[in-house]
């Protein structure tokens, strides 16, 4: 029996381990890794410097600095310059496409080139993942050379979540499920095991109170759950008188009206279901109660 206890108490152990190493996988991955708009910002501002580098070398201009790149929400970025230039919509439509794609970016955003004096927008294009959505106006015109800032605003939400990150979420908490289900599944399984292999002997009769019957070598006697739990009272105090009141308590007690006649009703078939074993008698105390006797 300790041995059986101690398996047990093993196997739960390692499942509740697991769950717990599980658990802890989940907060790892969730508070490990580095914040993904951190990263979004980051990207954006490295590859907004290419195409600032990028557009002053259209102008011959391999001196002027790129200024620092100015992030205005979370999803709009400036770029501003030091000199004075000109801008050639084609040329900027390409080198923002670009360098985008060349560093993984979101293909939806909107461009905005605004004059520095008084922040007027003189010219803006829209670019979304199909090509027949983008909206790219005025290819042909040409800024004049002047002092410009452009506006990089990403339509698309970063996800608060990586992809590896969601992954990873979503395979642990698979492995928490399969390890709970596991666990559960073979905890009934052994209950059950428990429950079909456990059974008391009175006389000639071995009693499986968790399956409501009553065996005698190869005859299976039923039981109805009143008559089980009757009988499990009287195992408990063999030979010994027990009250009316209390097998009524005990028996009836959550159901509701308790009539008397139940009772006896409930001893009389139990009665009978024992009689094929003459070493034991439900003996009827009068006004008293029942007691359950055993010869030896």
């Amino acid at each position: 029996m300790y041995v059986i206890c101690y398996q047990l108490m093993r196997k739960k152990h390692t499942y509740f381990i697991s769950g717990f190493v599980v658990l802890f996988l989940l907060i790892g991955i969730l508070f490990g890794f580095k914040d993904p708009q951190e990263n979004f910002s980051e990207k954006v501002k490295v590859t907004l410097r290419v195409i600032g580098h990028q557009l002053l070398l259209t102008n011959n201009d391999s001196v002027s600095l790129v200024l620092p790149i100015v992030e205005i929400n979370e999803n709009k970025f400036q770029l501003s310059f030091e000199n004075k230039f000109s801008i050639e919509p084609q040329n900027l439509v390409l080198i923002v496409e670009t360098a985008l794609k060349k560093a993984s970016l979101p293909a939806n955003y909107l461009v905005e080139v605004k004059q520095c004096l008084n922040k007027e927008v003189v010219y803006s294009y829209q670019m979304k993942r199909t090509v027949e959505k983008s909206i790219i106006p005025c290819f042909g015109r040409f800024l004049e050379m002047d002092c410009y800032v452009i506006e990089l605003h990403f339509t698309d939400t970063p996800s608060s979540f990586s992809n590896i990150q969601v992954t990873l979420i979503v395979l642990m908490l698979l492995v928490f499920l399969f390890v709970t289900f596991f666990y559960y599944k073979n905890k009934s399984k052994e209950e059950i095991e428990r429950s079909e292999s456990k059974y008391k002997t009175i006389g000639c009769f071995k009693f499986y109170p968790y399956q409501n019957k009553l065996v005698k070598a190869t005859v299976e006697i039923s039981l109805s759950k009143k008559e089980c739990e009757l009988l499990t009272i009287f195992i408990e105090t063999p030979n010994q008188v027990i009250k009316r009141e209390e097998l009524m308590k005990r028996v009836w007690e959550d159901h509701g009206v308790i009539v008397g006649r139940s009772l006896d009703t409930y001893i009389s078939k139990l009665r009978k279901k024992l009689k094929e074993d003459t070493s034991i008698k439900l003996t009827n105390v009068h006004g008293v109660g029942y007691k359950l006797e055993f010869k030896r």
